[in-house]
This record gives C-alpha cells, sequence and structure tokens, in this order.
C-alpha cells in the first residue's frame, strides 16, 4: 500500500461518524421513549431490553430497526392488539437514529423529511403536508382546541418562520431574551401543525438538533420524563379565549426550556397548566438573566467540567481562542464564574 492509499483510508475513518459513547447512547434512547408520552404511547419491555444491548455496544442501530421490525412481523394480531406499542417503538428507533447523526439543515424541507423518516410505514401520509383543516380537543383546555393554520397557507407560513428565525441575531443577547425567541420559534412552528398526525414528536426532533446547532449539550431527562409537559406547554402558548381572559402563555414553555439549556431546575407540573387552575406557580425570573447565550454554553461547560481548559471550550462552542479568553475575562469582570488555584493547575467556579 502507498503512502497516498494509506493517507486516504486514514482520512476516511477520520471523517466517518462513528458510533455515540454509551452515555450518550442512554441519553438518546432516553429522548427518544420518553417522547412517545407526547401521543400517550408506551413502548415495549422488547425495546426497552433491545435498546439496551445497543448501549452496552453489542448491536448497532441498524440491528435494532431489524430486530424489532422482525419482532412485529412475527407477533400474532391478538398479541400486537394486547401490546399496542408497535408505532412507540418503531419512532423510538428512528428518532434515536436521527438524534445520533451529527447533521443538520435549518429548513422547512428538513422538518417534512424527519416527519417522513419518523413515520413511514406507520402512516398513510408521512412526510406529507395535510390538505384539510382539523380541530384536537385538549385536557389541558378543558375540552377546548387551539386554532391551527389552515391547510391551504401551511407552506406559506413554515417559509415565513425560518426566515424570520434565520435573519434573527443572537449575538450579546440574554440568555433570557434568547430563550424567548426559541420558544416563540418553537411555538410557531409547531401552531403551523403542518402534518396530520406526528407534529409534536417531529417538532421535538427538530429543535433538538437545531439547538445542538447553538454548542447545547441538551439535558437529554427534560424530554425524556417530560415530553407530555412540552406538548401541553405548547397547547397554552398558542390559547387563547377572550370570553374566559385566558391568553397565549409562553411561560410554562419557556420554564422547561430552561430545563432543558441550563442547569435551572423549575417544577413541570401538568396540571399548572390548565385553564381552570387557581392556585400560585413559582416565579419564572431567572438566575442567568444577565448571561448571554454563548455565556450560558461556556457556563454549562465548565459545570460538567470545572478544569476545562479555553482551548478545549474555543473548539466545542466553534470560537477562537481569543474570543472565549475575552469572554471569560467579561465573565469574571460580572461575578459569573472565577477561577480558583491559578491559571496551571486551577478550576473554575459557577458563582
Amino acid at each position: 500500500m502507498t503512502k497516498k492509499e494509506s493517507w486516504n483510508l486514514e482520512l476516511l475513518e477520520y471523517i466517518k461518524q462513528g458510533e455515540p459513547t454509551r452515555i450518550e447512547k442512554a441519553k438518546t434512547w432516553g429522548t427518544a421513549i420518553g417522547l412517545q408520552e407526547v401521543d400517550q404511547l408506551k413502548t415495549s419491555s422488547y425495546l426497552v431490553e433491545t435498546a439496551k444491548e445497543h448501549v452496552e455496544g453489542n448491536i448497532n442501530l441498524k440491528e435494532v430497526e431489524k430486530r424489532i421490525n422482525h419482532y412485529y412481523e412475527t407477533l400474532d394480531n391478538r398479541k400486537k392488539e394486547e401490546n399496542n406499542s408497535e408505532e412507540a417503538d418503531k419512532v423510538a428507533v428512528r428518532i434515536a437514529e436521527i438524534l445520533s447523526e451529527k447533521t443538520f439543515n435549518f429548513s422547512p424541507t428538513e422538518l417534512i423529511s424527519i416527519h417522513r423518516r419518523l413515520f413511514t410505514g406507520i402512516y398513510n401520509h408521512a412526510g406529507i403536508i395535510r390538505d384539510y383543516n382539523f380541530i384536537k380537543k385538549e385536557w389541558v383546555l378543558d375540552n377546548d382546541t387551539v386554532i391551527y393554520s389552515s391547510f391551504e397557507s401551511i407552506m406559506s407560513a413554515l417559509e415565513y418562520d425560518f426566515e424570520q428565525e434565520k435573519n434573527f441575531s443572537y449575538k450579546d443577547l440574554s440568555l433570557d431574551d434568547s430563550i424567548k425567541h426559541i420558544c416563540t420559534f418553537t411555538s410557531n412552528i409547531w401552531q403551523v401543525h403542518p402534518f396530520c398526525e406526528g407534529n409534536t414528536r417531529t417538532t421535538a426532533v427538530f429543535i433538538i438538533k437545531y439547538l445542538r446547532t447553538f454548542g447545547f449539550d441538551i439535558n437529554d431527562d427534560v424530554f425524556a420524563e417530560k415530553s407530555w409537559y412540552f406538548r401541553n406547554s405548547l397547547v397554552r402558548a398558542n390559547y387563547k379565549n377572550f370570553e374566559k381572559n385566558i391568553f397565549e402563555d409562553n411561560s410554562f414553555l419557556e420554564r422547561f426550556f430552561y430545563n432543558l439549556l441550563t442547569n435551572t431546575n423549575y417544577e413541570l407540573k401538568n396540571r399548572y397548566m390548565h385553564i381552570n387552575y387557581n392556585e400560585s406557580i413559582k416565579s419564572n425570573e431567572s438566575k442567568y438573566k444577565s448571561c448571554t447565550l454563548e455565556e450560558q454554553l461556556i457556563i454549562n461547560l465548565i459545570l460538567k467540567n470545572p478544569n476545562i481548559k479555553q482551548e478545549e471550550i474555543a473548539a466545542i462552542i466553534k470560537k477562537s481562542i481569543r474570543t472565549v479568553k475575552t469572554r471569560m475575562i467579561e465573565m469574571q469582570n460580572k461575578g459569573l464564574i472565577a477561577r480558583n488555584n491559578g491559571k496551571r493547575n486551577g478550576e473554575w467556579t459557577i458563582l
């Protein structure tokens, strides 16, 4: 083998995406399985056991998918009715696959592609924009419905929302304002409800992928444990009833995103969102209000590893080392972080 051939092989191995780590795989499966709750679906114990084998490195995702498909092909109709988990299992596998890929395209086409990948073979309309209008009774609205976009305006509404987001700058924006804006964008594309079914799971997968392009290490436990809350918070963010003096309320969705992106631990209870719930809820005031989005990324990295080097931070958030050093000096001056025990052997502390 020539030197050139050897180098080409090494380069191909370098750029080829590898399997995620065991921790990453476990978190991804938690999200994939938890997201089935948005449509009140439950995965089977067989899916959970098969996912464990993937996490432990015994099989890859393609083998997981093959086993799940075979499982339902050989299951008789009576057991299928008793199990009632085929959709949840198959979609969970596909979510795990998509979230494991380090690819993303910010466009309505990507949203449609995600829906097609999640629901092909499950819904006849996978990846197809709906061609009729509908309503959905919601428990959280006391059986009233959100008003969704007319089917005739779906693509124009999506294109408008994506264009607005694409042209928006998060530079120097406070974390508080950044999360408010991300919530608004998420709420808007969900309200369009472009598909007949599966809109919330599709929106969730798209938003997770989008947030990762910011450099965020998503707190997967939030989607794994609170996906039903996520759906209800989207409902409340898009509902108004003038007769009952009820208006769109993004605060529930903002709490969800704070827990998702920061070290905040708001109590996420579905009953708080019911339109007839009267008890007071804890304030949504954030202790991170003085941070920018970039500063919060740095804080998250320090929380994971207080000994992290500035060079490592620069590589992760895709900024120059000079920018990171400048930003961290500013953060020290603002009283957000501190350096203990010197430059060489010290560690970072969150204040």
